[in-house]
């Protein structure tokens, strides 16, 4: 079923096209009360309770395994990819000699990290070039395919944060399951905007952050893993993530047991008071509506800016072979930061990653809103020298 945009949930004002939520995610109405109302229960802080410090914790974690299609014993709270890639890197199984393969001109926070295990463990990280055609799915079998290397890790999102490339994590899940590499998932750029299941997909890891496609606050995320990696080392101790950390009065105590499965890997300070209201309401907004359908809504928008973009001379990427809800515009010869600017002058906002002009679509988008970017663009093409 078509979804209707989603736009009264959202202060955007009429006159503004807002086609950067792959940049940050405007929180709905009512994350913005609930953070209020946060801020305002910790301007009294003898109503704050020892239940807040957990009850608002684990809805928020099994709303997430919900959102992953998965189980909320898995689910790790944490404040950032990188936290989540620090988090994989400490507990996953490398051997001297064995190997990490990114993709070329991958976000950094799912680089540095895994740069840094390869230097400590006297291994090597390997880059899949861009792919001339687009078709990353098939760049990084090929490169799984070549003989002589250990991989140990394999780290990809679900498209690339530039363009929305499409990456088919499934298929490269079934081959890391073949050489016995682990599969590690950013999936900061579509978590949220298409369909995920990680029952299906099968990933060790799922690296996951809340201010763009969930529509929530920056400085908090999470990282599901798989049952076989639960018990390993978080990269803090904090007294919050031990058994019994609920019985304030034993708290002088010190306990070696953790709280059961990913738990232990929580951040300090987990029970963030101010931002954790937000991310959950934000969260049950956006779980009420179907992934299917969310992503079928930003298809349609993507569809016509593609299709109006190429007209303009543009170089969009085939359909089968970008993500429902982010594309990349590419025209030679154009200053992209210059159309950026141009565009946010007319109040259409879209950003600019490498060579890529970046359009991004959501639930409050319309039509009007695609229309508007692609009189924008026709406007720019024609000033241009």
């Amino acid at each position: 079923m078509a979804l209707d945009p989603q736009r009264h949930l959202f202060s955007i004002p009429t006159d503004v096209a807002y086609l950067n939520c792959a940049y940050q995610g405007p929180l709905p109405l009512t994350s913005v009360r609930a953070g209020e109302e946060a801020l305002a229960r910790k301007a009294s802080p003898w109503l704050v309770t020892p239940d807040d410090f957990f009850a608002p914790v684990e809805r928020y974690r099994e709303q997430v395994a919900q959102l992953l299609g998965a189980d909320a014993d898995g689910v790790a709270i944490t404040p950032s990819i990188s936290y989540g890639v620090a988090l994989a890197a400490a507990n996953l199984p490398f051997a001297a000699g064995q190997g990490i393969v990114l993709l070329a001109g991958e976000f950094p926070s799912n680089v540095y990290g895994w740069r840094a295990l390869a230097e400590r463990r006297e291994g090597w990280v390997r880059l899949v070039e861009r792919p001339a055609a687009g078709d990353w799915t098939t760049a990084v079998l090929d490169d799984l395919d070549r003989e002589g290397d250990e991989v140990a890790v394999v780290s990809v999102p679900m498209c690339h944060w530039t363009d929305g490339a499409r990456v088919d994590v499934a298929a490269i899940g079934v081959r890391c399951r073949q050489l016995g590499a682990a599969l590690v998932i950013d999936g900061a750029q579509a978590l949220g905007a298409v369909p995920f299941r990680a029952d299906e997909v099968q990933p060790d890891v799922v690296a996951g952050a809340t201010y763009k496609w969930l529509l929530g606050p920056y400085s908090l995320g999470f990282t599901w893993f798989a049952p076989r990696w639960r018990t390993g080392s978080p990269i803090e101790h904090n007294w919050i993530t031990r058994a019994g950390s609920d019985r304030f009065s034993s708290l002088a105590d010190t306990i070696d047991e953790y709280q059961p499965g990913a738990r232990r890997y929580d951040m300090g300070e987990v029970s963030n008071f101010g931002l954790l209201p937000v991310a959950s309401e934000s969260l049950r907004m956006l779980l009420q509506h179907d992934p299917v359908d969310v992503a079928g809504h930003a298809r349609r928008l993507t569809d016509r800016i593609a299709q109006g973009a190429a007209d303009l001379g543009f170089e969009v990427a085939a359909g089968e072979l970008r993500s429902d809800h982010l594309i990349g515009l590419r025209r030679v010869g154009l200053d992209g930061t210059a159309l950026a600017d141009a565009l946010a002058r007319e109040q259409v906002h879209v950003s600019v990653r490498g060579d890529s002009v970046r359009v991004s679509a959501h639930i409050f988008n319309t039509i009007d809103d695609a229309e508007r970017l692609l009189d924008a663009l026709a406007t720019a093409v024609r000033r241009s020298p």
